[in-house]
Order: C-alpha cells, then structure tokens, then sequence
C-alpha cells in the first residue's frame, strides 16, 4: 500500500473514531478488511451493458442511495447498468458502456483517462452527487470542520477541490436536489434532479415493520434519528421546543439514533432520553416505526438547501409524520400540514410538536398521508423513467457491427472503416465478436484511430442498441436473435453462397439471408450486390460506394528501365482467389527482366509457385509500401465482394493486369485505368504484361487515370454517403 494510502487511511481512522467512536471504528475496521479480502479475487463482470456507475464514496449510505437504488431505477426502466468502486476502475471499462455516471468521485488518473477515452468514443459522461462538496465556497459554512486538525482539513479540502476537477470534466450532472442542481449547473452544460428515493428492499423491511412493530399506547416518541455528530447545531435549532415539550408533557420520550452530545439544558431530562446506537439500515425502519414524530431540523444555509429528503422519506415508508425545517428539499417535498409539518421558527416547532402530540389521530392521518405520496412518488420503481429518459436523451446513437472475426480481410477493413467514419461524426461505435481465436481482441486499429471490440463468447450482451448490423451471412442469426435494438440492418459485399460448394448446408443457410422475411435493412457498397439483392431478391437496398485511405496507399514514381517487379496478392487456398494462374503466368515470364514478390495474409506459398520475395501477414497500415516496392500487381480472382488491390495498387502509381470480376468492375476499364485479360488465357495476360512494361505512354496514362480512380474513392470523399447507410429513411 503506498504511503499516501497509508495516510488517507490513517487520517479517514482518526475521523471515524472522533465522529462515531471506537467500537464503531473497530466494526467498520472488520467490515473494510473483509471487504478488501473479498475485492482482491473480485473479477469485474464485464457485460456489454447501457450505464456504469463508478462510486467514490466510501460511506454506505450516500452511495446506496445515489448508486445501487438508480441502478434499480433504471433497471426497472429497461437500461442494464454495473458498478464499480472508483479506485477499482480501469480504462477498459469504458468500451463496455453507452455512458458512465460518476458519483462522488475525486480526480485520479484513472478516472481523468476513463472521462477521457469516454469522449474519444463518443460516450457520454454524467457527475453525479448529493452534498455541496464540490467546491470549497460551499463547504466553508460546516461548523463542524473546525472541530478538525489542520492536517484533516487539508485533507478534507483536498478531497473537495478533486471532486470539483472530476465535475469539470464530465458532460452532464445529475442532482438530487433543486439547489445542487443550480450549483452544478455553473459547470456543466445540463443538470437533471434525481432525488434520493426508496429502494425495493427499504419498502420491503418498511412494510416488516409496519406489521411487526407494536407501539406503545402511553407514550409519545420523538424521533431525531441523526446518524452523526455534525447535526447537533441542527438539533440546536428545535432544542427549546423539544425542552419545552418534554417537559411540559409527562409522557413525551426523545429517541435519539447515532451522535448527539446531550447539551447541560437538557441533563435533567435524561431520564426521558432513550439512546440506541449505530445500526444497519435493515433494521432502522423498526426503530422508526417506535416513534410517534419524526424530527428534521436543518440550520437554514446553501450547504443545507442542498442536502435531500431523506428522513421524511425513510419516516413516511412506515407511516411516521415528520416535522422538519422549511428548507430546501422539505421545503419542496413536504406539503405543510398534509404530508408533514414545516417550521421556520421556534415558535412554528413548539406549536406543531404540540399540535401533533396531542392528537394521535392526525399522527396517523399526516403519517398515512405521507406514505401515500412516497409509494406513489419516491420509489425506485415509479421514478425510473425521467432519469432513464434523461440519459438516453443525452446518448449519441449507437452502432454496432457483428463480425465473424477480427481478422484482417477486405471485407472487414469495410466494416472497420465505416465504423471509423461514424466515430469520427460522433456516433458510438463497436465491433461484436464472436470468433473464438480472436476473443482476446479489445481494439482494432486502422489508419492512426481505432474501434473497440467487444467478444460475445466472453461478455453478456444487455446494452440497447440503436443500430444492429450484420456483416457476413453467419452474423445475421446473431442480429435477429438479439431483442434489445431498434434498427436491424445487414451490410452485404458479395455473394456468399458462391464460397460453398453445390451440396453443402452452408450454401442453403446463407442463401437464406438473402431471402429474410424478418424486417432487415439491406446495405451494400457494391453496385453488382445492389443490382442482384433488387432484382433477384425484390429487396430495397441502401448503396455506398467502397473507400479507401490515400495516406496508406501513397504515389511513388516507378521505374520500368530497371528489372520490373511484379506482385501477386491472395491466399492461395482460397479456389476463388484463382492465385494459382497468377504463377502460371509469371513461370512464362523471363526472370532475368522481372522479380517477382507474393503477399499472403494467411497462406504460405505452395512449393511450385516462383518467388522472389515472400510478406507474410503483413499490418495493413504496411501494405502501402509493398505495393509502392512493385511495379505491375496481377490479380486474377474470380470472385470477389469488393476487390481492393487493384485499387490501392493504382493509389500508388502502380499498373493492374487483371481478371473482371463483380467485385472489380464497377470501378476497372480496360485500357483505361488497368488491363483487362479473360481468364485462363495465360498468353493474353502475359502479352499484357509485355505491353505495358515496354509502351511508355500507355503505361503512364493508365498510371495517371488509375490515380484519378483511387481518389474518386477515397474515404473522405465518400462520408456521407456512408453515413446515410446507417440513418432510417425518416431521418
């Protein structure tokens, strides 16, 4: 443990055993040992989920309410949401979330790098807090502060200024009271009010203590249930009329929960003092439901105005009136004489304690009332909508792509590069994996920027999605099955029923998916794919020409008086990449004029095959420069759902001699921008080849029409067009 560790721990000690004293320090001892053991082999549940709440609040009560009872809340509004302890969040767990609500947290640099790789990737950031502890101007006004050694209250004040930082970096706040919202608001460009409700399980022992507890019919209780030593100005306020009332009536008892310092006024009514001490909040509403009146005082200032309701909430779940200040969140919640009583002075405290000591029906009309409005109102499951909608109002639109794999391929540069794009417009981008070789893969990178991946083999899937697309035909199922998205859309580069042979299951599967009778929206960026999903399919298509990145692919002079060198590019196992004719052709070619280099991004060549040069597996970002190495590129597949190297091979000054395919046609022109040969006509390539290494000018006006070709298609040339793919016809 490092040594500023130590002393937060040391100084967090010495303000637990003053505030609560020792047992409760020993038991809090015990509870953050066992907690800290049982956290050591805690593996973070890393689900694809909508929000992540990350707590930097040590205290138990502040961050139930403002973490695990929101949670519930939006649980309950149909968001998936996790947790995790501030000091315990990694950066990873960003690509995991639509949005990320930070509750109480001081700045650290896992937070500053978790905020800002949130905005990298278009993910939303809210600050979350219940207490004006943001800012030293607010904090100033706590008396009790300067109960503390120097040494704690710069630690203290450490602490407040870091949350400030914290707030200053996120997007949005959510409050729990209308005057911390107003602070917030000074800050961040929107803050919503949340207030603290009542969890499931508060209702639950509520509703235990409402059957079990038995009152006692010759005595009134008064309840200040104040939890610690920083309330006993607040209990200074109302201290004549509790005096007052005490004595003047022989049976009103005071309950005190917690820390209070019974003032020298009061030492002749101890007897009519009942004390109990710290306790779980399980068993707090039995206590609560032994008393007749519930008390809130508040010294009327902004620290104050800002804090919640709590109280009255927790008094009004088992039927219990409150009188409380007139200030800020009772002022607001409270409706004087109906769901409780309001004070604003001494008097005001003094003549309704009375009123409702002496009248055990309205006790009962205001507890009753009370419990009516927080059952409607101040629940979890009847508040999670506002709060859900203000999030999901804030959120950028969500794409995510299925992949079989994340493995490089043309067709999934495509997909990458379209995700790249959409990011780039402010969309929040993933790739869904379900590839068990490549699970471990949590970015992919293209172009100096990257995606993040999320593996379905190791991650539940329970975010909303806004915009689902499958990708290759085994991806569809995927897409169709998950319920939780409002846009299904299938991204179609070829015919992939072609890549299986007459006889295999395969082939029917993936033809099915070109005759989806579910609502799918079909996408492609080939114009032979859209021709053939319209006519043959009667399927209406969206289309985006294919791209590519210039910067990759950059111009360099070549020099045919020289030996020529000549690439040929494919896997060789692959039948349609007909790679084989590529050396039938080249093993014609006399070797002393030309050198020749074969790049495979899987396969090694075969034994037959004539090779120079051999690039393996090569990184994409590296591919450019082989092709610049090269001078004539000889691609003869016959099948290809979008080709690109001739394409990035004309980006780089280099020439084409190739094969029509679909995948290639709409973009090559014989004579024009390449030369065309038919396949399985070894001679004709070869004399192609012979033609443009010896004819000059035609070779350099190819050259410079292939250039023209390779930036009609770059990527920046064609955003828009990519973008509309993904937007419905109604937006």
């Amino acid at each position: 443990m490092k040594i500023s560790k130590l002393t937060e721990l040391k100084n967090k000690s010495i303000s637990i055993i003053k505030q609560e004293g020792f047992s409760s320090f020993v038991k809090k001892g015990k509870n953050f040992f066992k907690n800290r053991k049982m956290l050591k082999n805690q593996v973070f549940d890393k689900c694809f989920k909508d929000v992540l709440f990350i707590n930097g609040c040590s205290l138990p009560h502040p961050q139930r309410y403002r973490v695990d009872h929101q949670i519930e809340q939006l649980t309950s509004a149909g968001l998936s949401c996790a947790k995790v302890d501030y000091d315990k969040a990694s950066a990873d767990l960003v690509r995991y979330f639509r949005a990320i609500v930070i509750y109480r947290c001081p700045i650290i640099p896992a937070i500053e790098e978790i905020v800002r790789l949130a905005k990298e990737n278009n993910k939303i950031v809210f600050y979350d807090i219940d207490d004006l502890v943001f800012d030293l101007e607010y904090t100033k006004s706590i008396k009790y502060l300067d109960t503390l050694s120097e040494s704690e209250r710069d630690l203290y004040n450490d602490g407040v200024k870091r949350m400030g930082e914290t707030l200053k970096l996120c997007d949005y706040g959510i409050a729990s009271t209308e005057r911390l919202k107003y602070e917030m608001g000074k800050h961040l460009k929107e803050v919503f009010v949340n207030r603290n409700v009542a969890s499931e399980e508060m209702v639950k022992y509520s509703q235990d203590a409402l059957i079990n507890v038995k009152k006692a019919d010759n005595k009134v209780i008064l309840g200040y249930l104040s939890g610690t030593i920083t309330h006993n100005d607040d209990f200074k306020l109302i201290m004549p009329s509790i005096i007052h009332v005490l004595r003047k009536y022989d049976n009103v008892y005071l309950q005190i929960v917690g820390l209070l310092d019974l003032p020298d006024e009061m030492q002749d009514l101890k007897h009519k003092v009942i004390t109990s001490p710290f306790m779980d909040w399980k068993e707090l509403p039995k206590l609560t439901r032994s008393i007749d009146i519930n008390l809130a005082p508040l010294e009327d200032s902004i620290f104050n105005e800002a804090k919640s309701e709590n109280k009255w909430t927790e008094a009004a779940l088992v039927k219990i009136p409150t009188v409380a200040s007139k200030v800020g969140a009772f002022k607001s919640q409270i409706i004087d004489g109906k769901t409780g009583f309001l004070c604003s002075n001494e008097k005001e405290w003094t003549d309704k304690l009375s009123t409702l000591i002496e009248s055990k029906e309205l006790r009962e009309e205001i507890g009753c009332n009370a419990y009516s409005e927080v059952m409607a109102n101040h629940v979890t499951t009847k508040t999670g909508m506002l709060l859900r909608d203000f999030i999901v109002s804030k959120l950028h639109k969500n794409v995510c792509f299925v992949v079989p794999s994340t493995n490089i391929s043309g067709g999934i540069m495509v997909i990458i590069n379209h995700g790249l794009v959409l990011k780039k417009h402010g969309y929040d981008v993933t790739l869904i994996n379900g590839n068990v070789e490549t699970q471990h893969v949590d970015k992919v990178y293209e172009n100096g920027n990257y995606l993040y991946v999320v593996s379905t083999i190791k991650n539940d899937m329970c975010a909303k999605i806004d915009v689902l697309v499958a990708t290759m035909w085994l991806t569809l199922e995927f897409v169709k099955k998950y319920s939780n998205c409002e846009n299904r859309k299938y991204l179609v580069q070829g015919y992939e029923t072609d890549f299986y042979k007459y006889g295999e299951y395969e082939r029917l599967k993936c033809e099915a998916t070109y005759n989806e009778i579910s609502k799918i929206d079909y996408l492609t960026v080939s114009r032979w794919c859209e021709d053939w999903l319209i006519n043959k399919y009667n399927k209406n298509v969206k289309y985006a020409p294919n791209g590519m990145y210039l910067s990759l692919f950059k111009y360099k002079k070549r020099n045919f008086n020289r030996k020529i060198k000549i690439l040929i590019e494919g896997n060789c196992n692959d039948a349609f990449k007909n790679v084989d004719e590529s050396f039938k052709i080249v093993d014609k070619l006399d070797k002393s004029k030309y050198e020749i280099t074969y790049l495979s991004y899987q396969k090694e060549p075969k034994k037959w095959y004539y090779v120079d040069k051999f690039y393996h597996k090569v990184p994409h970002d590296q591919v450019g420069k082989i092709y610049q190495e090269n001078d004539i590129l000889i691609k003869t597949s016959i099948l290809e759902s979008f080709s690109y190297p001739p394409l990035e091979m004309m980006a780089t000054g280099g020439v084409c001699i190739v094969v029509l395919n679909d995948g290639n046609k709409e973009y090559l022109k014989d004579m024009y921008n390449c030369l065309v040969y038919s396949q399985g006509d070894i001679d004709d390539a070869i004399k192609k080849i012979e033609l443009v290494s010896n004819d000059k000018n035609l070779r350099n006006e190819i050259i410079k029409n292939g250039l023209e070709t390779a930036k009609s298609r770059d990527w920046n040339m064609i955003e828009n067009d990519i973008i509309n793919l993904y937007e419905d016809v109604s937006e």
